[in-house]
């Protein structure tokens, strides 16, 4: 009888198709940064305002355009309304008879027309054209400021997985280390030369950081829904990070700190300091706009139709419709509105003045993000500096009491309270690394020169 081979080859590829496949990317901040500019709603949506903004400058424009629109009417005179005349009026009328009433109209009338309008001065509107380029350019800086805000948010999540990242690292190899050590001692233990109590202490020690493992993991987890959040993504999809935070990093921002002598720096780089000065532009047309209220307006119109009118619907339609035409020009001059335009005049002056009080403040404001960013880096640079060398220094007296430990000069209290000082060596380290990361960006910010 021959032997029966299944063919699980191509059964594993006909169940290939009933597993999920993940495809996961590769981003560098900057690719993420560009991701999040694309796919963020805030960034949407300010677009989308701007999009709208064209439209309304679009309507202004149209507003001195030619004006055409044309009537088409038909009306049935249910009861015809009546004129009264002297009687002398008819054949054998006398004065003194009373007033006789003669139907007045049709039953029937139609009109068909077209009326043209035109604008040919109005100061409100020509000012309006004017302001149509500033609120162009406000909506572009909205979107802008928008893009900033974006890329701030996703390079401190993108900086935060980072650093939850390397945390991780650093507690697999702190597990590594201490699961080893206690695998050593417990054998030492079955041999006799060290107590059951040494290699419990121990254990709890490793279990303690099998728990921040767990702790940090999650930490990593919740920083990556964070970061795709910021991105505009889904919360499924799968990403990796291409960048890593190296040593350059730190001394590129001491560089930068150290080169940057504050010379160069304008306010205008700072968006929202631009957009104030858009809407101080925009609020001074507001005050002439109104003073423009007091001006003439000129306007041309000019109109063409038929009408007709029978006591029959059908005459209607069947008999000749009479022409007509028309031409003029209007001029409308305001003359007394009751003081309305006065008291807007001042309302608008008001807003004018506190907008100017609101640049003065932001300018403050300015100095002091720049000012609060640069000492929160130097303080920052030098706080890292010195954590770096307690970490330094903390792995050495792990490594030196764990050979005294396995020599028989140490405790292992020793070695349980060295793991301790090294792993809030650790989380010191990269909590400081981290905000001196974030300090970089508030800088950056600061100055206007965020980039995306």
């Amino acid at each position: 009888m021959p032997q029966f081979r299944p063919q699980w080859k191509w059964l594993v590829l006909l169940m290939l198709p009933l597993f999920p496949t993940y495809s996961q990317t590769r981003y560098s901040l900057q690719e993420a940064i560009q991701y999040g500019l694309t796919h963020n709603i805030n960034v949407k949506n300010t677009q989308t305002d701007a999009q709208s903004a064209e439209s309304r400058i679009g309507e202004i424009r149209a507003v001195g355009l030619p004006q055409v629109t044309g009537s088409v009417s038909l009306l049935d005179n249910l009861i015809i309304q009546r004129a009264f005349l002297p009687a002398t009026f008819f054949p054998g009328g006398k004065e003194s008879d009373p007033p006789i009433a003669v139907q007045f109209g049709v039953k029937y009338s139609g009109n068909a027309a077209l009326q043209l309008s035109q604008i040919l001065f109005n100061a409100q509107w020509l000012l309006g054209l004017k302001a149509a380029q500033a609120y162009r350019e406000l909506a572009v800086k909205n979107v802008t400021q928008s893009k900033i805000q974006v890329a701030e948010s996703v390079s401190k999540a993108y900086y935060s997985v980072l650093v939850a990242e390397e945390r991780a690292k650093v507690l697999d190899l702190n597990i590594q280390r201490l699961d080893s050590l206690t695998r050593e001692m417990s054998a030492m233990n079955q041999k006799g030369f060290v107590e059951k109590l040494d290699v419990d202490r121990l254990e709890v020690s490793l279990n303690n950081l099998k728990t921040e493992r767990t702790k940090v993991q999650n930490l990593v987890d919740l920083s990556y829904y964070m970061l795709k959040f910021q991105m505009g993504m889904k919360l499924d999809e799968q990403i990796v990070l291409a960048d890593r935070i190296s040593e350059s990093d730190v001394e590129r921002i001491g560089r930068e700190i150290k080169a940057d002598d504050g010379s160069g720096f304008s306010y205008d780089q700072r968006v929202d300091y631009s957009i104030l000065k858009s809407n101080l532009l925009l609020s001074e047309m507001d005050v002439e706009n109104n003073k423009r209220g007091y001006y003439p307006t000129v306007a041309l119109f000019g109109g063409y139709g038929y009408n007709t009118g029978r006591n029959s619907i059908g005459d209607v339609f069947g008999s000749p419709w009479f022409n007509n035409a028309n031409i003029g020009l209007s001029v409308n001059i305001p003359v007394f509105d009751g003081f309305t335009k006065k008291y807007k005049i001042q309302q608008a002056k008001f807003t004018v003045d506190k907008v100017k009080q609101s640049l003065s403040l932001v300018e403050q404001s300015i100095d002091l993000q720049i000012r609060s960013a640069n000492i929160t880096i130097i303080n920052g640079l030098e706080t890292l500096k010195n954590q770096k060398r307690n970490l330094d220094l903390a792995q050495e007296v792990v490594r030196v009491s764990k050979i005294k430990y396995q020599s028989g000069t140490g405790s292992n209290i020793e070695v349980i309270n060295a793991e301790s000082a090294l792993k809030e060596a650790q989380t010191n380290y990269f909590a400081s690394l981290y905000d001196l990361l974030l300090a970089k960006i508030d800088l950056d910010k600061a100055k206007g020169k965020l980039s995306f």
